[in-house]
C-alpha cells in the first residue's frame, strides 16, 4: 500500500487557508506526489470557518477524502477547537498560529505554535501572509514538500504583485519552523 499522508488546513475565510492548500497541493504534484484535494467554507465569506485538505501519496489515491488527519494546521481557535480531536494519535502533528489559537492539553498529539500573524505584522507589516508564514513552518519541520516546489507553486499560483511578498513570508515562516523544530 502506499504512503499516504493527510493534511487538513484550517481557519476562517479571508485567512488563506485556501490559497495555502492550493500551493501545498500543486508542490506536491511538482515532486511527483499523488494528491487528492478539497476546500470548504462557511456560508460567508469573510470570517466563517474555511477548511483545505490535501491528500498526499506515493501511488494512486482510492479514497479523496479526508479521513483522519495526520497534519493538522489551525489559525482559529474554532477551527483548532473543531478539528484537534480529530488528529491521528501519537504521531500525528498539530502546527497552529500561536497568537490565534490556545491549544488544548491532554491531546495525544505533538503541537507547536507558530508566531505566524506576529511575525507577518512585525516583519512584513502585513497579516495577509501568516497563512504563507505558517505554511513555511510546516514545510520546514514536516518536509512534506521541497523548498524547491513550494517556490515554484508560489511563481505559478501567486501573482507578480504579491510574489516577493508571499516568497518573504515563505522565508520567515521556514526560519521560524528551524527555531521550533530544534
Amino acid at each position: 500500500m502506499p504512503e499516504i499522508i493527510q493534511v487538513r488546513l484550517t481557519g476562517f475565510g479571508g485567512q488563506g487557508i485556501v490559497l495555502a492548500g492550493i500551493l501545498l497541493g500543486e508542490a506536491g504534484v511538482i515532486d511527483g506526489k499523488y494528491i487528492a484535494g478539497s476546500d470548504s467554507y462557511g456560508a460567508q465569506a469573510r470570517g466563517s470557518s474555511c477548511k483545505s485538505e490535501v491528500i498526499f501519496s506515493d501511488g494512486p489515491i482510492d479514497f479523496p477524502h479526508l479521513t483522519t488527519a495526520d497534519i493538522l494546521v489551525a489559525m482559529s481557535q474554532g477551527a483548532y477547537n473543531i478539528f484537534c480531536e480529530d488528529v491521528k494519535e501519537k504521531s500525528g502533528l498539530i502546527l497552529s498560529d500561536q497568537s490565534q489559537v490556545v491549544p488544548k492539553e491532554g491531546l495525544n498529539v505533538i503541537q507547536m505554535g507558530i508566531p505566524a500573524t506576529e511575525f507577518a505584522l512585525k516583519r512584513l507589516k502585513n497579516k495577509q501572509v501568516a497563512n504563507i508564514v505558517l505554511l513555511g513552518a510546516l514545510i520546514e519541520t514536516t518536509k512534506i514538500v521541497s523548498l524547491k516546489a513550494i517556490k515554484k507553486a508560489i511563481h505559478t499560483h501567486v501573482s507578480e504583485r504579491f510574489r516577493s511578498l508571499n516568497l518573504k513570508a515563505l522565508r520567515i515562516g521556514i526560519e521560524l519552523g528551524r527555531r521550533v523544530h530544534d
